[in-house]
């Protein structure tokens, strides 16, 4: 239980609705910022229109997945104005505060640096990432459904990477009988598809194989669709690209090439925000759990 641990909740999308479900369930004292627009009946929840409010008080701040943007902004689809991050705003937390975002670029390590406070990227841990690949992975299923006139069953997919993400992708289409294919580097990958029973290609064969692919889902946050390779693709090919920004693909000349190119963000946000509103509520209460004295 969080017994009544003071934290702000600034900006998140539907999957933050779950996680203020969860966090109050466990006694914790939300403020909520960017939530304007939600009514939000709970107790223990209040919206604060100022994040200077209460902030004296604070003993976490929670930021959506994505931490913040270039401007300091975080994303708040449901406030009626930005909500903005600044390292002042940290500076005016007890020394105790901790920041917990999903991701953090940069600039939010910095203003976490100069703040002297510290933060958690939640995405960093294992656990999530391999849960939060189940909503992925349907969610590039559905993506592939939609965007195709042909059953994923029977289709030639080729994924990736077989990281946390892939390995789940990769078993998801193979169960809908899709003929699947993952590209990888490392020894201990072809070991595993092998047992796996799932084909596998060295990275440096995929422009042989790209003639013969109908989706490719990319999973590798490093430029690995090319021109080269997007040139021998089918013209019907489609690409569902999962990597976090700006993404493995050269989007830009798979459209001048008119290949259907899909940056597709925050997938288990879109397609399931109950279940990855959980599985996120799940991991940050452990981290809250583990970084902070409950009274």
């Amino acid at each position: 239980m969080l017994n009544g641990m003071k934290i702000l909740i600034a900006g998140g999308d539907a999957r933050y609705i779950e996680v203020i479900n969860m966090l109050t369930e466990h006694n914790a004292q939300l403020y909520l910022a960017g939530f304007s627009q939600l009514n939000i009946n709970k107790q223990g929840v209040t919206k604060v229109n100022d994040l200077q409010q209460h902030i004296e008080n604070m003993d976490a701040i929670v930021l959506p997945v994505a931490g913040i943007d270039d401007e300091g902004k975080v994303e708040a689809p449901y406030s009626d104005k930005p909500v903005k991050i600044n390292d002042v705003l940290f500076k005016k937390t007890p020394d105790h505060c901790r920041i917990y975002s999903g991701t953090a670029k940069h600039q939010l390590k910095e203003m976490a640096k100069s703040a002297n406070r510290k933060l958690t990227t939640l995405f960093s841990r294992d656990d999530l990432a391999i849960y939060n690949s189940i909503p992925t992975a349907e969610g590039a299923l559905k993506l592939a459904i939609e965007n195709t006139n042909e059953t994923v069953h029977g289709s030639t997919i080729t994924v990736l990477g077989f990281g946390r993400v892939g390995v789940t992708v990769a078993r998801l289409f193979s169960a809908v009988g899709a003929n699947v294919t993952v590209a990888v580097r490392k020894k201990a990958a072809f070991a595993r598809l092998y047992e796996l029973g799932i084909a596998a290609i060295d990275m440096t064969d995929l422009e042989q194989h790209a003639s013969k692919t109908d989706i490719f889902i990319n999973t590798i946050p490093a430029p690995v669709l090319t021109n080269s390779i997007i040139l021998k693709m089918k013209q019907s090919g489609l690409i569902i690209d999962l990597a976090s920004s700006p993404g493995g693909t050269d989007f830009n000349f798979a459209k001048q090439q008119g290949i259907q190119a899909l940056h597709a963000l925050g997938l288990p946000g879109k397609t399931a925000p109950k279940t990855a509103g959980r599985i996120i509520a799940t991991i940050l209460q452990d981290e809250l759990l583990s970084n902070h004295t409950i009274d």
